[in-house]
């Protein structure tokens, strides 16, 4: 092989590789293309999920809001319904110690009385016992 048939052989090759790099340029080229569309996509979707969540959060927000005001107006109502019921009790129980207390009172009198009474009897008993002895 002559020089010069190397000469061209070297021109040939780099020649070829320069058409090969150039095509894997466009490659590239076309590879990053197609990525920056996906990646714009992603973006986008990436966008309108944040976007849809955010809606959501807010009308979870405020439903957790309503939900606590709810609870809140249920609590005052049970403390006022509590309130009334303990309020009742109270009275129920006094009441109750103010007849027990009164009939104890109306017992004791008369437990009294029949004690009077017997007391009287038994006396009136002695008497007439004496006399008839």
């Amino acid at each position: 092989m002559t020089d010069e048939d190397l000469r061209r052989l070297f021109e040939e090759t780099r020649r070829h590789f320069d058409v090969v790099a150039e095509r894997s340029d466009k490659k590239v080229e076309d590879t990053r293309r197609h990525f920056d569309v996906i990646a714009e996509r992603i973006d986008k979707k990436v966008e309108e999920t944040r976007s849809h969540f955010d809606v959501i959060a807010e009308r979870i927000d405020k439903k957790v809001d309503l939900l606590a005001e709810v609870v809140a107006s249920l609590r005052e109502d049970f403390r006022g319904e509590i309130d009334e019921l303990r309020d009742e009790t109270r009275r129920g129980f006094a009441e109750t110690q103010a007849m027990i207390k009164f009939s104890h009172a109306e017992l004791d009198r008369r437990v009294r009385a029949l004690e009077q009474a017997m007391a009287d009897l038994q006396s009136r008993v002695e008497r007439l016992e004496s006399s008839t002895h």
